[in-house]
């Protein structure tokens, strides 16, 4: 037998060397600073510089998302958003985005539930430009009706897209509506078309007036500037804005703790019949919330995780299995789908669904897995900060959404932190039966 060079000896000594190191979560990232001012009409303003490259990000956050909506006139967050490059006094429809385009930068928007967000990343010398632009459509919007006609209709067709015509493109949406009695978040975000064809103009101009306002808006300002002079600018473009003539309205109905299991069989067109199994969960930032991420990313994250190897692997019970985790300003949901198999009954998939949220509250996690879940933790929260418009989000994250600038950098050793005991705790807590849904949603015309 030929002998191994040196060389080789010290390669396979070093795969043994690493594949006997204990995993640990990775050493957290270096803290973002930042200054944090408030303009006398209300409007905050986070500042991170980072000269690595020469451009800066934007991003003004408007708090007022779908849950902000009243019944019957849904939809009205995200509609909004599109309104808001229809132009101003000053820009023409459509020009903000060219404007920005043309010196080589991005920029788009998005609604969710609790907020609406505008964000643009350009070179660095054109922040007068957009912070120009910004005050210009939060002070000036225009809003006529032809233009409010028209963007109606092409909302109503993203919807049709996104949600109506795709296979099982209203399941969200449906798990929305039966998880919750009273809150708005039982409603989508981008409204239903109902409410939207109910939609009038006087509507959205009552909308704007309420809410697009300095003290419902949070501006982040990251990337290569100095800050004497983006403090300076602000306060020009920004500082003349009026303030609202009333408070903003916080009247949010607050969802009850609930106390029996619901149950609920629908029928769509689809198909393969779909399960699902959902509970209450605590708001984003809340102390429960961190052992419950980490429940999540153990449950239901990826083809790994415990619902997918179970039901799909294992037992052959369900073509796909997923959950998704709605942490959000106010108490969310934790929900558990899957799609059975055909010749499979949905009574055995309802049955296994339950039995791993069972299993959590017995068992728990492993050692294993929840060092799992804290490695994936740190990965995801380092790699969130590679770009600037990253590191805005998620200073962006903790002061709208979590009140608490501090937890930007300390979610991290929060996450951290989290025990087996912390799990199993907030399993017992939250997968009980009086506060869980079953769904089974049929295809129409099949049998139950």
């Amino acid at each position: 037998m030929k002998k191994l060079s040196a060389v080789v000896l010290l390669l396979i000594a070093a795969a043994v060397v690493i594949w006997y190191v204990p995993v640990h979560a990775a050493v957290r990232p270096p803290k973002l600073e930042y200054q944090r001012l408030v303009l006398p009409n209300g409007l905050v303003v986070i500042l991170h510089q980072d000269k690595s490259t020469p451009i800066v990000h934007v991003e003004l956050w408007y708090h007022v998302g779908s849950k902000n909506e009243k019944p019957g006139r849904t939809g009205f967050a995200h509609f909004f958003e599109h309104m808001m490059f229809k132009g101003s006094r000053n820009v023409e429809p459509e020009q903000h985005t060219s404007i920005v385009a043309s010196v080589g930068g991005q920029a788009n928007a998005y609604t969710n539930e609790d907020t609406t967000v505008f964000w643009q990343t350009l070179p660095a010398q054109y922040l007068p430009l957009v912070l120009w632009m910004e005050a210009d459509r939060m002070a000036s919007l225009r809003i006529d009706e032809k233009t409010f006609v028209s963007e109606r209709e092409v909302v109503k067709e993203e919807r049709r897209m996104r949600i109506e015509n795709p296979p099982f493109g209203l399941l969200n949406e449906l798990i929305s509506f039966n998880a919750y009695d009273v809150h708005p978040y039982k409603h989508p975000v981008i409204g239903s078309m109902t409410d939207l064809n109910a939609a009038t103009i006087n509507d959205v101009r009552d909308f704007y007036k309420t809410y697009y306002v300095p003290e419902n808006a949070t501006m982040m300002i990251v990337g290569d500037f100095e800050t004497d002079t983006a403090v300076s600018l602000v306060n020009q473009y920004f500082g003349a804005v009026p303030k609202a003539s009333s408070p903003v309205p916080r009247d949010i109905p607050q969802e009850p703790k609930h106390t029996k299991e619901r149950r609920v069989t629908l029928e769509e067109p689809w198909p393969l019949p779909a399960v699902v199994v959902a509970y209450q969960v605590p708001y984003n930032g809340a102390p429960e919330s961190y052992p419950m991420f980490v429940m999540s990313k153990t449950l239901s994250d990826g083809n790994t995780s415990r619902i997918y190897r179970k039901l799909v692997y294992e037992s052959g019970l369900a073509l796909t299995a997923f959950g998704t985790s709605s942490f959000l300003e106010q108490p969310g949901i934790f929900s558990a789908v899957a799609l059975v198999n055909p010749g499979k009954s949905p009574d055995a998939v309802e049955k296994a669904l339950i039995a791993e949220f069972d299993k959590l509250k017995t068992e728990g996690i492993t050692d294993r897995e929840l060092q799992r879940a804290k490695n994936q933790f740190a990965r995801d929260y380092i790699v969130s900060r590679l770009s600037i418009k990253e590191k805005a989000s998620q200073l962006g994250h903790a002061e709208v959404i979590q009140k608490d600038m501090a937890s930007a950098d300390g979610e991290f050793d929060t996450f951290q932190a989290v025990t087996l005991d912390d799990v199993k705790r907030v399993a017992q807590k939250y997968f009980v039966p009086e506060g869980r849904l079953v769904m089974r949603i049929m295809p129409r015309g099949g049998a139950k």
